[in-house]
């Protein structure tokens, strides 16, 4: 019988496909790629005698995962890395002056710094959720990742946060109307671009941000349109007592009553949310982004991502901003989801390793509407994959029997340095860590020059005198 024709063969790896309940192991594993679709997966011995490519890549080193998912990032706030960490009132005192220092024409550098940090640490789907701005897609597009994207929308009127003074923020219909237009304007232009590897949802920033009025227009739309909702739910304290001096209620039960409690719903954070409304959530099928590095960071709380996963809703991983977490790395997400969930329940069976690798793979891509094209290693869906140099210090030695050590030490031990190579929709983005698609060191530099150009801005601003980081600086903590 005749070998069927294939672009590539990866042989020889430990594979680990995330296919069923666990990871999917397969030693001696191979993959077959075809185009952008993985054709075949199974042991080296197998896929040899069927299969022949022009590239057969021998990964004996190597562990091959599908490629992480990123389920929420504000990508421009990687100009701000490392100014506004360590205080209470992250958002007033430290974070404010950056803000709005931090001006569209800047952004694309910040965005191009991220995603390309993200990259080289096996992120292959990023979600981003900001403004739109020229050059925003094209990049994503350009670099060949696969991006979902959400314009940002919000209703409230200039400076609403700063001047409420502890009372109700001002709505600005008339500016969320224009919010919501271009980004129904933007999911016209992008939505399934470049061969599928671009897709939009819709925005809502949060519930105290909009009106109810303004809010069912955003969910009339998505729905209309086939589009999912991604949107920060229950993220702090001000938002919720914002809900409860407007309207008498918490936000999940206000999205309920407003019916955005759906399989549609990616609901971001979390961090305040009782655990009936948890379970509130997961019955009404929505799915949740965990974002742990910057809720741990800014507030010192451990998102309910536990308990979601357990009462059987999807839990994907969020990076949130280089602002907030400092880095854009879903290795740094699985380790400190699970183990920051560890110390919180007190118990070390809490989210073990596999289930953080799923998080980071299918489940993040679940939640986020696209598991039926990426999130693990089968036949049909499209090759974004990643090899995982198992030679590095960190990762040895490996073992198999009688236990196999590697889904513990990828959570634990690695960094996202070991990412050898990266694939995604069958075209390889990083090989021999060399970025293939972009200029890694130009972005580099472009990124420095607009983040020194933030800073003079922000020293420009007397606002930045009262900087809680500022006692430090003097103290030379800094």
């Amino acid at each position: 019988m005749s070998k069927q024709a294939v672009d590539v063969l990866f042989v020889h790896g430990n594979v680990f496909t995330m296919g069923g309940s666990g990871v999917g192991a397969i030693e001696d594993g191979a993959i077959a790629i075809r185009g952008s679709e993985i054709v075949a997966v199974g042991r080296t011995d197998e896929l040899l005698a069927n299969y022949e490519a022009p590239e057969v890549i021998d990964t004996s080193p190597f562990a091959i995962l599908p490629g992480l998912i990123d389920c929420h990032v504000h990508t421009p706030e990687a100009l701000l890395r490392g100014v506004a960490q360590d205080v209470p009132d992250y958002m007033e005192r430290a974070m404010a002056p950056f803000s709005r220092a931090l001006t569209p024409e800047l952004w694309l550098a910040g965005t191009r710094l991220n995603v390309i940090e993200g990259l080289k640490a096996g992120t292959t789907t990023t979600m981003d959720f900001i403004t739109p701005y020229p050059g925003w897609a094209e990049f994503y597009d350009s670099l060949g990742v696969r991006a979902q994207l959400t314009p940002k929308i919000n209703g409230l009127a200039p400076d609403a946060m700063s001047t409420a003074k502890g009372g109700l923020y001002a709505f600005d219909n008339a500016k969320g109307r224009r919010m919501i237009n271009a980004a129904l304007a933007f999911a016209d232009r992008w939505q399934d671009e470049a061969d599928g590897r671009i897709t939009v949802m819709m925005g809502p920033q949060a519930p105290d941000m909009l009106s109810p009025e303004l809010l069912r227009e955003i969910k009339d739309h998505a729905d209309r349109r086939g589009l999912r909702i991604h949107m920060h739910v229950a993220q702090g304290d001000r938002e919720i007592r914002q809900m409860e001096m407007r309207y008498g209620t918490r936000s999940i039960p206000f999205l309920e009553d407003l019916g955005y409690l759906d399989e549609h719903l990616l609901a971001v954070h979390l961090t305040e949310a009782t655990d009936e409304e948890v379970r509130t959530l997961v019955r009404h099928g929505a799915s949740m982004a965990v974002c742990s590095g910057c809720i741990g960071l800014l507030d010192g709380i451990v998102p309910p991502a536990a308990l979601f996963r357990s009462e059987g809703g999807y839990v994907g991983l969020g990076t949130d901003s280089a602002s907030s977490n400092n880095c854009i790395n879903l290795f740094n997400e699985m380790k400190l989801t699970a183990v920051l969930n560890k110390v919180k329940a007190k118990r070390p069976d809490i989210i073990p390793a596999w289930q953080a690798l799923r998080m980071a793979t299918i489940e993040g891509a679940h939640a986020i509407g696209l598991g039926d094209r990426i999130g693990s290693l089968e036949p049909g869906k499209q090759a974004d994959l990643i090899l995982i140099d198992l030679q590095e210090l960190n990762l040895s030695p490996v073992v198999h029997a009688p236990v196999r050590n590697l889904v513990p030490n990828l959570v634990y031990s690695a960094s996202g340095h070991e990412v050898d190579s990266v694939m995604v929709a069958g075209r390889f983005l990083m090989r021999g860590r060399e970025i293939l698609t972009a200029n890694e060191r130009g972005i580099r530099v472009d990124a420095q020059a607009a983040s020194e150009e933030v800073m003079r801005r922000v020293l420009a601003d007397p606002a930045h005198r009262s900087l809680s980081l500022l006692d430090a600086m003097k103290a030379d903590d800094l």
